[in-house]
């Protein structure tokens, strides 16, 4: 296995990560530095529990420690579940595989970037928003590899080691995005398919300023499948929200704020420039 990432200064590695926090009493979320990462499974010792991305490179000893904090030591998860495959959700992958010897997971169009087929396309420092999307020219985009540690999730849109959960197609930020959702309580782990931190805003990131927004700009080539990928969330009327990147929502702030995300999606998520604008 293997993660060029590794090898790479990342700009924004001198953001301090935050603590772990409940959303519900079995799904806890750990930022770190510009992401977040999730812990599914009800806290104690040796209790079964999953993980949903894998941050930033260099940040395995804070998700490793946070595990042990909610679940005891020796106690590896039972699978990886990826939203995507961009360097900030899998940035302590192979590392966490390797020490864990576990499967991950992702969507079969998500594949190629995970088997080291296929680069992502470069990030767009040209797209309007603030420091963080001009220092996007820096970020890896570069394929990792987890040879035959990573499977393809199953067609039926059941989740792995994730019982009550189905995962939805997401598709605009990257081919092979999925969103992770609950019925029996609505709880929705959206990796980026929208954020609730205008991300491109390095202001923003280190204060987690709540506001709703669309997926990150320098990261996006496809608008239209994101547009459409976010009417798709917006109709399962999530009650609470987890995203890859800021504060979650719930409530009547999640539904007025996705409310509003919908109606006005080209004014708030697409950027006025920048070569992924309309597919281009």
């Amino acid at each position: 296995m293997e993660n060029s990432a590794e090898d790479r200064i990342i700009p924004v590695t001198s953001v301090d990560s935050g603590e772990l926090e409940a959303v519900t009493n079995d799904v806890h979320y750990l930022n770190v530095q510009i992401v977040n990462v999730c812990f599914y499974g009800l806290p104690g010792a040796q209790n079964h529990w999953v993980l949903i991305d894998a941050g930033m490179p260099r940040s395995a000893d804070e998700i490793l420690q946070a595990a042990e904090n909610l679940y005891g030591e020796n106690n590896p998860p039972k699978a990886i579940i990826l939203t995507h495959g961009h360097f900030d959700h899998v940035g302590a992958l192979v590392e966490l595989v390797e020490r864990w010897d576990v499967n991950v997971f992702a969507h079969e169009l998500e594949l190629p970037y995970l088997s080291g087929v296929k680069n992502y396309p470069e990030p767009d420092p040209t797209v309007d928003g603030g420091l963080l999307a001009k220092a996007s020219k820096l970020y890896p985009n570069e394929a990792i590899k987890l040879g035959s540690r990573v499977k393809a999730l199953p067609l039926d849109g059941t989740v792995p080691e994730m019982a009550g959960w189905r995962w939805v197609h997401t598709p605009g930020h990257t081919p092979g995005h999925i969103s992770l959702f609950r019925e029996a309580d609505r709880t929705l782990i959206a990796g980026d398919a929208f954020v609730t931190v205008k991300q491109e805003s390095l202001y923003k990131v280190v204060t987690q300023k709540k506001e709703i927004s669309g997926p990150p700009r320098y990261l996006t080539p496809d608008w239209t499948a994101a547009r459409k990928s976010v009417e798709d969330l917006f109709a399962l009327h999530p009650a609470r929200a987890i995203t890859g990147h800021g504060r979650p929502m719930e409530g009547e702030e999640l539904e007025k704020s996705l409310d509003l995300l919908v109606r006005e999606f080209d004014k708030i998520a697409v950027p006025e420039h920048g070569r992924f604008v309309d597919g281009e």
